[in-house]
């Protein structure tokens, strides 16, 4: 965290992705293989069986799940962990948060760890600058397709945007708005990788716009619960058209904590679109 020279009254953490050791980054690239291929066993095990999961397997899961997130909430986060996850259970149940967390990536920078999501179908990723800043070594983890090495082929620092390259062909992507348009107060859902979670769905409301006096453009303010690793996230609109990336919280005087997001118009006029 760190408090502008000029702007004493916001105090902004720009650092919301996430600093691993070289060890942890191994577990997660080999995490992320894991659950691919899991998941093609798992489909060619319902082509080739119709019988039914055992019930009691089912529980004996989730009773394990839960016991190993209560065992590390005390040693690890300060946060209700537990009711963001329960949020990001209730919501993925709807069908097109399912599709937009197929397009939300891993994104692995050297030792540090954020999000970032397809915006076409030829692996375009836009995440956060400060996600990539001096990183060699980039790569993305899609949910279902899997690691892919990335390249930056675009860096716009002054309004904390890159735009990534993976190495690959026909990804699922979501559709950027037009402009940034909304109401106020209006309804946002947003999709990251807070505290070393992966494709955690949550949602909130737009205040409005926000003036920091280190940027040149107002940021979107967002009353939303975000953490640590959601740098990079889409934010949604009702339409399902992506019209902000977060990048940051704030402690407003008013307002108290919030999110703030780079409006998608700053990305246009970046790329002369």
């Amino acid at each position: 965290m760190f408090e502008h020279e000029n702007d004493k009254k916001d105090i902004i953490d720009e650092d919301l992705y996430e600093e691993i050791d070289d060890e942890e980054l191994l577990e997660i690239i080999e995490e992320e293989k894991r659950k691919a291929w899991e998941k093609d066993r798992m489909d060619k095990e319902k082509r080739s069986t119709k019988r039914p999961f055992p019930k009691w397997i089912f529980w004996l899961i989730a009773i394990m799940m839960v016991t190993n997130v209560i065992a590390v909430l005390p040693n690890t986060f300060s946060i209700p962990v537990v009711d963001f996850l329960k949020t990001s259970a209730e919501l993925s149940t709807d069908d097109e948060i399912k599709r937009y967390k197929d397009a939300v990536v891993v994104v692995e920078a050297g030792q540090s760890r954020g999000t970032g999501f397809s915006i076409s179908e030829d692996g375009t990723i836009l995440t956060n600058h400060h996600v990539i800043e001096g990183k060699k070594r980039i790569a993305v983890a899609f949910p279902d397709e899997g690691l892919f090495e990335a390249e930056v082929v675009h860096q716009f620092p002054e309004v904390d945007l890159a735009v990534l390259k993976a190495s690959g062909d026909s990804f699922p992507y979501l559709k950027l708005a037009n402009k940034t348009h909304f109401e106020e107060n209006e309804h946002i859902s947003f999709i990251g990788n807070p505290l070393r979670f992966t494709g955690i769905a949550n949602q909130g409301e737009i205040i409005g716009y926000k003036q920091l006096n280190s940027w040149n453009q107002p940021v979107l303010m967002l009353k939303a619960p975000i953490y640590r690793g959601n740098s990079g996230s889409p934010v949604i609109n009702e339409e399902g058209r992506v019209i902000g990336v977060v990048f940051a919280t704030l402690r407003d005087e008013v307002e108290g904590k919030v999110g703030l997001a780079v409006p998608i118009d700053y990305y246009y006029e970046k790329v002369g679109n």
